[in-house]
């Protein structure tokens, strides 16, 4: 059954007696307020998230609650600190469906350098650098970046929030335990070069569950001979969400109307039971040598 909204329509109309104009937005203010009230009663679905670099997705998420007053909620899919982009945030019921936003693709937009490497293969690690005699051609790395379009293995960073035995493999690293992880089956649906000038790599993808980007260009640069480091990553998309439509602390804490951030629930089941699964499509390709 629906919730009972119980407006005073009397005690308002007697207190503006005396002011037609302002009784009808009075009234219309206690309509509006009461609707938000009963959407509020119940806040399921999921809430496209803009994070900003410099905190974890957790704190990010811890926030969100505060601001929002949402208390059962999670987030789909982790975000590195130093990392940016759409974070979604499963609210209410809605974080029943967790593991279907796990499965959705996601668009990232990265830089790396290829001089240079890390522990955790990202600039938030202690850098060092690595020696090219000859730096790649843009075809070499073009098809660097190609060969792991598809489905492959990739074994994920030792840096990182996999479980083992309990603990994160990041915590288990800096104990100097160094985690042996095992190699994951990941499918990268596309790679685009967007440029090249050494040492530095621009370059977008469209990936499935499970990928590390810091690994990706860590593998790349194997394959190379040079070195492999991550030095911005911007998540632009995860399923239908995207960037350009996500809501920040500020706009966030600006709007008073859950109407206006929420996904309700019964869109969301839409959203993800639609099939076949759309992939984001790839940027048109420059000709070779560009």
């Amino acid at each position: 059954m629906g919730q009972h909204v119980d407006v005073n329509l009397h005690g308002r109309r007697s207190g503006d007696q005396g002011d037609p104009q302002a009784a009808t937005a009075s009234l219309a203010g206690a309509i509006d307020g009461a609707i938000d009230g009963r959407i509020d009663g119940a806040i399921d679905g999921a809430l496209n998230f803009y994070k900003p670099r410099g905190i974890t997705s957790a704190r990010a998420l811890y926030r969100i609650r505060r601001i929002t007053g949402v208390r059962k909620s999670g987030h789909a899919g982790t975000l590195d600190p130093g990392a940016e982009g759409v974070l979604v945030v499963c609210l209410g019921q809605g974080t029943r469906l967790t593991e279907a936003w796990m499965d959705q693709p996601k668009v990232y937009r990265a830089t790396a350098r290829l001089d240079i490497t890390s522990e955790s293969f990202d600039a938030d690690g202690e850098v060092s650098e690595v020696r090219v005699e000859a730096p790649p051609t843009v075809e070499r790395v073009r098809d660097g970046l190609d060969q792991f379009v598809g489905e492959t293995d990739q074994v994920p960073p030792s840096i990182s929030a996999i479980k083992i035995r309990g603990q994160p493999a990041y915590r288990l690293a800096r104990r100097g335990q160094r985690p042996v992880l095992r190699a994951r089956r990941i499918r990268i649906h596309w790679i685009h070069l967007h440029g090249y000038r050494w040492p530095e790599v621009d370059f977008e993808l469209a990936c499935g569950r499970g990928t590390y980007v810091r690994a990706l260009i860590r593998d790349v640069g194997a394959a190379l001979g040079t070195g492999g480091c991550l030095i911005s990553l911007t998540r632009t998309a995860v399923g239908p969400f995207r960037a350009d439509r996500a809501w920040s602390f500020d706009s966030l804490e600006a709007e008073r109307s859950r109407r206006r951030w929420l996904t309700p629930l019964p869109e969301v089941h839409s959203m993800l039971a639609r099939r076949p699964v759309a992939i984001p499509p790839a940027p048109p390709r420059r000709p070779s040598g560009a």
